[in-house]
């Protein structure tokens, strides 16, 4: 688990296309790389991996087929700036919201304009997932946890603090940019949870208790 607060960003060093799926590299001075062992779960611009190789400024990873065709880790290329987070440990301070890891989707910037010192980010996501974002709710965007500030069609707008554009790669995003995308577990929870027939979670039953 990851709570959406990028620890540091990092380059993509080396690609290695193996049969269909990749290998990485990812360097980094942002992290005390001496303090992980291999398995550990890092997140890659919000992707859930597996550190196979460890180095003094990095890691290697494996990325799969499957994870290549539902996340936009397949186009980045040798030089690509890439968020950071290793997984969260018991009693750390949860500054974002719950992430998995498991990216639902991708999403494409479609507008980006200054909001006095901030960034407003429009990004359109696919129609099937725009059921789990709603204003002032969490989205994960290429890692990062922000809150949505307006829906519109497919889309939302988030607003990016000038530190955030800062430590993360939000800050060069311009329109076009295909980012990752995970929508928040309670919205996929509650959606599962209305659509059980025994009847006993209704929309009536969780407004009553404080969850819609």
């Amino acid at each position: 688990m990851f709570t959406g607060i990028i620890k540091a960003m990092g380059e993509i060093t080396a690609i290695d296309r193996r049969g269909g799926d990749v290998r990485l590299t990812v360097r980094s001075s942002g992290l005390p790389w001496a303090d992980y062992e291999p398995g550990e779960s890092i997140s890659v611009n919000g992707v859930c991996l597996t550190a196979i190789a460890l180095h003094d400024d990095g890691f290697d990873t494996d990325v799969s087929v499957e994870t290549l065709d539902v996340t936009g880790l397949g186009g980045l290329s040798i030089g690509s700036p890439v968020n950071l987070e290793p997984a969260i440990s018991l009693g750390e301070r949860l500054g974002g919201h719950l992430v998995s890891g498991h990216v639902d989707c991708t999403g494409t910037v479609v507008s980006r304009a200054a909001d006095a010192r901030s960034i407003r980010l429009a990004i359109e996501i696919p129609e099937e997932f725009s059921r789990y974002v709603a204003k002032k709710g969490s989205v994960c965007v290429d890692g990062v946890s922000l809150t949505i500030n307006e829906v519109s069609g497919n889309g939302f707008e988030s607003n990016i603090i000038p530190h955030t554009a800062d430590v993360t790669i939000i800050g060069g995003y311009t329109v076009g940019t295909v980012v990752n995308i995970e929508v928040d577990l309670l919205a996929r929870y509650i959606e599962r949870l209305i659509g059980k027939d025994d009847g006993d979670i209704s929309i009536d039953f969780l407004k009553a208790h404080g969850y819609a």
